[in-house]
């Protein structure tokens, strides 16, 4: 997999680098997707996978070409995020679904507009047609919500109390970017199935 290019965003991320995932990056990764499981609405996973688990899904993704990549600030990582396929079935190989975790202290800071633009480069590099964003607690104001919005992604549905954490019914918003033409011509191959 090829880094599409370098990012910098605004003065408070203006140190920032991101770059590949590395295994040696995983400690921090299964830190930062615990205090997601733990503490938010983002993930409707309930306990914490350990470090064996996320190293497991990491080199699944990975092998398979999807791009995976970390925020560091400092030389310490802050914020990763990933591509896969929203669903395995072979109709939806030009589909992808992003998956973006950012640790509390640098959350809101604008990290997640440069982890989802680079997601969006390197997917539409590797030819991807639509990238799919499934919003756990999903609601007009939530940051994830904003984000994909900023980002271009339009609302294309909503399943209502489709997840229970916290003591809450959770909403799911679906959202949904085209890239490289979306629908609009054939493809000639999928993206990482050739």
């Amino acid at each position: 997999m090829k880094a599409v290019s370098n990012y910098s965003s605004s003065e408070a991320m203006s140190d920032i680098h991101i770059r590949p995932a590395q295994p040696a990056d995983l400690e921090t990764i299964t830190e930062i997707y615990r205090d997601a499981v733990l503490h938010g609405t983002a993930t409707y996973e309930i306990d914490a996978p350990d470090l064996q688990e996320m190293t497991k899904r990491f080199h699944s993704l990975v092998s398979d070409g999807f791009p995976y990549v970390v925020a560091e600030q400092g030389g310490k990582v802050i914020g990763y995020a990933y591509a896969s396929y929203f669903r395995s079935r072979p109709a939806y190989w030009w589909t992808v679904e992003d998956s973006i975790y950012i640790a509390p202290e640098a959350k809101g800071k604008g990290l997640g507009k440069i982890l989802i633009q680079r997601l969006i480069d390197d997917c539409t590099a590797l030819g991807f047609r639509q990238f799919i964003a499934v919003i756990g607690d999903g609601h007009e104001g939530s940051a994830s919500v904003k984000l994909h919005t900023k980002a271009g992604f339009r609302h294309c549905g909503k399943i209502e109390a489709s997840g229970f954490k916290h003591g809450r019914w959770l909403d799911t918003v679906l959202m949904q970017l085209d890239m490289n033409g979306g629908a609009a011509t054939l493809p000639d191959q999928p993206p990482l199935k050739a």
